[in-house]
């Protein structure tokens, strides 16, 4: 496994960051002791980064795969939607007694979309920074679908940022792949760390993954990259990939078949709930009930956490 600066951090993390948002309720709701030992399988393989965020209700899947490996100083990257003081204290202070640890490596705001948002969520961020400064947090930042928002935490002095970048360009929402990927550079250039997410597509582009995972760890600004995984297999198959640089003809053919969507059950109310939350646009209501532009959602799950009657789930 190779292993990079997070920009001036000074952290050091595996160019592969394990995603959980796929272990836990959102997505694949493994139970916990199944999610953790996936987890835990990285972890052994190399792996000493992973993402997660309050959203996601994973870390008790983090806290468990420590145990397992005993690899306590992990690095971990958490997110929070709080926009006041008062819900950012209540963010941290969630996150470390769950993961039973005095601090957090890096804690961002979570999906911003531009300078404006940034600045709406200001009164979270200096809290954020406070935490910095008295050791409670070593890095701070912001994850975002947009361009506009990695340009804004840039100009802001943001430690790290965690953009949405793959080789089609799937799931940008207000440019194109080579202002993203121009967006980006500039941010590592000034010395922000990078690491980014969705490089599958969410699972969307499964069946082109060599070409995807080639595309996105050849960009030396990227300082590692965020992979959603489900099951030890998978966790087996990218170790491969990212240190020997292919897939074995068996992982590749059965990365090929796989195909995870977004799935609205019967019992959904319509309410719409969804539809806002969506960064995408990939949802709206129709005769009632929600219905998916499967050609747009990249399977973020964040629909998923806001559904008042748990109706939408990816599978």
């Amino acid at each position: 496994m190779q292993y990079r600066q997070l920009g001036r951090t000074g952290i050091t993390v595996s160019r592969m960051c394990f995603g959980t948002l796929t272990v836990g309720p959102l997505q694949g709701n493994l139970p916990l002791e199944e999610g953790s030992t996936v987890l835990a399988a990285g972890i052994q393989g190399g792996v000493n980064f992973c993402d997660t965020a309050q959203l996601y209700e994973t870390y008790p899947y983090i806290r468990r795969a420590m145990e397992m490996t005993g690899k306590y100083d992990l690095v971990i990257s958490s997110k929070t939607y709080a926009y006041t003081r008062e819900l950012a204290v209540t963010a941290v202070e969630e996150a470390r007694k769950a993961l039973n640890r005095d601090y957090v490596d890096i804690f961002m705001l979570h999906e911003q979309e531009s300078a404006l948002t940034l600045r709406g969520h200001r009164e979270a961020l200096d809290y954020l920074l406070e935490c910095k400064s008295k050791g409670i947090l070593r890095a701070v930042g912001a994850s975002m679908h947009h361009i506009a928002a990695v340009e804004g935490a840039t100009a802001l002095g943001l430690d790290v940022i965690h953009p949405l970048l793959n080789c089609t360009g799937l799931g940008i929402v207000d440019g194109s792949r080579q202002q993203m990927e121009e967006a980006v550079s500039a941010a590592h250039n000034h010395g922000v760390g990078t690491f980014t997410m969705k490089p599958l597509g969410g699972g969307n582009l499964f069946k082109s993954a060599p070409a995807c995972l080639d595309y996105v760890l050849g960009l030396d600004y990227v300082d590692s990259v965020a992979i959603g995984m489900q099951s030890v297999e998978e966790v087996e198959a990218n170790l491969s990939y990212w240190q020997e640089g292919h897939f074995s003809p068996a992982q590749l053919r059965e990365l090929e078949q796989k195909q995870r969507r977004l799935h609205i059950d019967d019992w959904c109310e319509g309410c719409g709930q969804c539809v806002k939350t969506c960064p995408q646009d990939a949802l709206s209501v129709m005769e009632g009930k929600a219905v998916c532009n499967y050609s747009a959602c990249v399977l973020c799950s964040y629909c998923a956490g806001v559904c008042p009657v748990w109706a939408i789930k990816v599978v």
